[in-house]
């Protein structure tokens, strides 16, 4: 079938007859989704209301929290393995022929459906009204809060999807993570998690029943790891040693990731919970790792560490009890010693270790969101164990414009060096002499999408002079350039490019000894990218993006805050006797609400 459907590489969006390929797919899912759900309100399909007691038995929970809880972290699993082979597979190989031809895309949109589907099961299931802070759908019909964010977060990606190749054609393909529909369908999975967090919450508080213990340690450990691992999607480009985002950028990643997820999971779930999330998130991307790299012989993404931040916080809570002053320790423990941790691991493992020229930009904003991130976490967590304490709230307000601040001032770059080099070419390998105005944080050669990666950090042999340091390839497909980043400077000197007839562009051939400008780096990793778009198409396609996604984030927000609002155990009762009197309704249509 791929033969049959993709021809050539296209620089734009993708063919039309994949397009309506694409599309009917998701229609029969969609459908099919539809008649299972609707089938079970309306008592004409009992398959999902026997799913969902056997489900009630094994866990202990409430068929509308159990479902979703083992659907949701198995789907999340499966599209980050598919979104980390597709970056391998786009930096190895470039452009794809089309969605429909690369196999990876298969996990990311099985996982994202996986996501919705787990989301509209929820808000399916229940027959009655399920808890005090349910969302009436339609008459008679109330949802779970948590189905009704996890619905929310799976639609929110899924989107992503369509909006993506509308955004290739009006803009030419961006060949970077942080392109704003990409960012799409990786924020809208990482969020599911929030939703998943308030389902559970929702059903301890909704009923006197409790989840069976190897369900609640499962739960304890993979919840808040799998929030973790989506968190640290975000930082991607960098696993992999080919970021088109300043150095900066890794470190507050991090700590973003490290502060919300690893504070918030200890304040909700108790003691050996930020541990856990740890050792979860390290044993699941160690697997995507193997997988991708040795198995699958592509570019291997490498990622954090977050173990000794999550002792920090671990240790912290021992003798910090408040929440408000535990996000504050815990922000300044990761922001100092964690980060520490961290700038370590990256001269042991990652491919880009951050070097002396990081000080002390890399530390100041490292701790600066550490501390931020972790209001935010200390604010999620206690909203998901119920505490309502006010200042949280200021807190957590505080620290999410600390993160708006901190990311707007990471994505401040330029492109223009004013450095110029002279390259020799020599054998497999090459030296460059350049007068460069500052100690650089990376001057790498960078090669890829020619079959594979190959980043070498240049060596200096003398003043102003650098060579590689091992086999550099210059030819084919690959593409190869030195790129140069110090302070806010982005920028790129090509040794060789081959030519591209889709976009069109020629290609430049690698010389014994030419000298060329730096220049910026983008022009070079994203040949893709359409040069004679108006300014006002493109704020017009990025404020629609943002409002999209503020607008998620806000419902997000809402639904963490109603929730906090649960714990009372008049309600808990009020809910309860409302359960047994709907008992005898399971498979009809249930009664209109009062």
């Amino acid at each position: 079938m791929f033969e049959l459907i993709a021809q050539a590489k296209p620089a734009g969006g993708a063919a039309l007859d994949q397009v309506a390929i694409a599309s009917g797919a998701a229609i029969v899912v969609t459908a099919v989704l539809m008649w299972l759900g609707l089938g079970h309100r309306s008592g004409k399909v009992a398959l999902l209301g026997r799913i969902g007691a056997y489900s009630e038995r094994v866990s202990g929970l409430p068929a509308w929290a159990a479902i979703p809880s083992g659907m949701i972290v198995v789907s999340l699993i499966t599209a980050l393995f598919g979104m980390l082979w597709d970056i391998s597979l786009h930096i190895a190989e470039g452009r794809d022929e089309g969605p429909l031809a690369n196999v990876a895309h298969y996990f990311i949109l099985a996982g994202l459906f996986g996501v919705f589907a787990s989301g509209f099961l929820s808000m399916c299931l229940p027959l009655e009204k399920p808890s005090r802070v349910a969302v009436k759908v339609a008459p008679g019909w109330y949802a779970p809060l948590g189905g009704v964010l996890i619905a929310a977060a799976g639609t929110f990606a899924l989107i992503g999807f369509p909006l993506d190749d509308v955004w290739h054609r009006l803009f030419g393909q961006d060949v970077t993570l942080w392109g704003p529909t990409h960012l799409m369908l990786i924020g809208g999975a990482a969020m599911a998690l929030i939703g998943l967090a308030v389902l559970m919450t929702e059903a301890g508080l909704s009923s006197a029943r409790r989840a069976r213990s190897w369900v609640a340690f499962v739960q304890r450990v993979s919840l808040p790891g799998a929030f973790l691992l989506g968190l640290s999607t975000f930082q991607a480009e960098f696993d992999f040693g080919v970021p088109q985002f300043r150095m900066v950028f890794q470190p507050l990643l991090i700590m973003l990731a490290a502060g919300v997820s690893l504070v918030a999971a200890r304040i909700w779930l108790g003691r050996g919970a930020a541990l856990g999330a740890a050792v979860f998130f390290l044993a699941m991307r160690g697997l995507m790792a193997v997988l991708v790299g040795p198995v699958l012989g592509e570019p291997t993404p490498y990622f954090p560490l977050f173990l000794v931040s999550a002792v920090l916080v671990e240790l912290a809570a021992l003798r910090v009890k408040e929440p408000l002053r535990l996000a504050v320790v815990s922000g300044g423990l990761l922001g100092t010693v964690g980060l520490a941790s961290e700038w370590a691991w990256t001269h042991v493992f990652m491919p880009l270790p951050w070097p002396a020229a990081l000080l002390p930009e890399g530390a100041v904003a490292g701790f600066v969101m550490a501390l931020a991130a972790s209001c935010v976490g200390g604010w999620l967590g206690a909203r998901l164990a119920t505490d309502r304490t006010p200042s949280l709230r200021s807190a957590a307000v505080g620290g999410a414009a600390l993160i708006f601040a901190l990311t707007a001032y990471g994505l401040w770059s330029n492109g223009e060096s004013g450095a110029r080099g002279t390259v020799t070419v020599a054998g497999d390998g090459f030296t460059v002499r350049t007068d460069l105005p500052q100690d650089p944080i990376w001057l790498t050669s960078t090669s890829w999408q020619g079959g594979g990666l190959v980043v070498d950090r240049l060596e200096r042999v003398g003043p102003d002079e650098y060579r590689t340091t091992e086999p550099i390839p210059m030819d084919g497909e690959w593409k190869t350039m030195i790129r140069l980043h110090y302070g806010r400077t982005l920028s790129a000197l090509p040794i060789y490019l081959p030519a591209d007839p889709a976009i069109p562009v020629e290609g430049i051939p690698a010389r014994a000894e030419t000298t060329r400008d730096f220049g910026p780096e983008q022009q070079l990793l994203q040949r893709e990218r359409k040069t004679d778009v108006a300014g006002w198409l493109w704020a017009v396609a990025y404020g629609v993006v943002l409002a999209i996604a503020l607008a998620f984030l806000a419902a997000l927000a809402w639904g963490v805050h109603r929730v906090s609002a649960t714990g009372r155990p008049a309600e808990r009762e009020h809910v309860d006797q409302q359960r047994q009197g709907h008992r005898s309704h399971q498979h009809r249509e249930p009664a209109t609400q009062q």
